[in-house]
């Protein structure tokens, strides 16, 4: 009996998709893993069946719906990556893959672009969720009508999606919190600028800052959280009218996009350095903040994963029948200075 990618997978520990990135040398994978891989197929006497693999792809007609909200941000741009890469793979072993690019953060836009996918035979569909009840609504009737569902970047809790794959985001927050908190002065001010109430990602990571930062600096004054809605400019205007009334003010944690804007006004009132920053994403423009010293920390969540690894669960569960090993697949949470970027 011919040896599967599947059994080297189990025997290897790994997923069926980086074994087959592994043995056709493509993608993004830890050589040390590929070559673990490959002695494994060669020990195993592996020989690649293309026939066989475009026929069971013709006969599973597997069709998969990539949704990606806030493509306006940098940070989207890393998953947009990370799918189309998915995507290439996948697509040359017969599956379909279509990715929806949606500019803001909208789940009646979402949950119009599931439907189509739907009425079009899509039978996976993966997802950036926000805390809408439609959409949750949504996401549980298409799981029972057979569409199998992942989110990833932010989640849609409580719903019978198959898993989530992102940040913890409450993690996040509290590692925010953790580092602002040994850089303050005595009885600082600091404000909270996030994206949408209705990302969970968002809210996650601004609760987790504010109840670690009020546990470990009781002292800290904090003027609570304002919304940028992923905008720079909305950002910057933030920042201006908090700088006005609170002329203390020692710190700002960004729990989504808009650091652009709020490094901006920063520089132009000479406040480097003064007002502490921590963001998160490592975009081009963070980075160059961090290296001039306006933001201080950036947190990173590896964009490339988040928008690869729904591919390729959908795939495994449609090609393989494999479920997700874990409901939450969590990536890693990365802290850079200026001194390690």
């Amino acid at each position: 009996m011919a040896v599967t990618l599947q059994q080297i997978a189990d025997k290897a520990g790994v997923s069926r998709g980086t074994v087959d990135r592994a043995l056709k040398e493509r993608g993004r994978i830890n050589p040390e893993v590929a070559a673990k891989i490959r002695k494994i197929a060669d020990e195993m006497g592996y020989q690649p069946n293309r026939a066989g693999r475009a026929l069971a792809m013709a006969k599973h007609s597997i069709k998969i719906g990539i949704i990606i909200q806030s493509m306006e941000t940098p940070f989207m741009q890393g998953v947009l990556e990370g799918a189309k890469d998915a995507k290439q793979e996948v697509e040359r072993l017969g599956a379909t893959v279509t990715i929806r690019k949606i500019s803001e953060l909208d789940s009646d836009k979402v949950i119009a672009a599931m439907h189509k996918m739907k009425g079009a035979g899509y039978n996976g569909i993966g997802l950036v969720a926000s805390d809408e009840e439609r959409l949750a609504d949504t996401i549980d009737q298409f799981t029972e009508e057979g569409i199998s569902v992942v989110t990833f970047n932010s989640d849609a809790a409580g719903t019978k999606r198959m898993c989530f794959i992102g940040q913890n985001a409450g993690q996040s927050g509290r590692t925010a919190a953790g580092l602002m908190a040994e850089i303050l002065p005595d009885n600082a001010v600091v404000q909270v600028i996030s994206g949408y109430a209705s990302n969970q990602s968002h809210k996650e990571r601004a609760e987790g800052f504010i109840n670690e930062l009020n546990q470990c600096r009781p002292d800290v004054k904090l003027l609570g959280i304002r919304y940028a809605y992923d905008n720079d400019r909305a950002a910057a205007e933030i920042t201006q009218e908090v700088l006005k009334e609170h002329k203390e003010l020692n710190g700002i944690y960004l729990a989504a996009s808009g650091a652009k804007g709020v490094c901006q006004v920063i520089g132009e009132k000479g406040l480097k350095g003064s007002v502490k920053v921590i963001s998160n994403d490592i975009t081009d423009s963070n980075i160059e903040s961090l290296k001039n010293g306006t933001i201080q920390f950036i947190l990173g969540q590896d964009a490339y994963s988040q928008g690869y690894r729904p591919v390729m669960v959908l795939f495994d569960k449609l090609f393989d029948g494999k479920d997700p090993e874990e409901e939450y697949q969590y990536t890693e949470i990365v802290i850079k200075t200026k001194y390690n970027i």
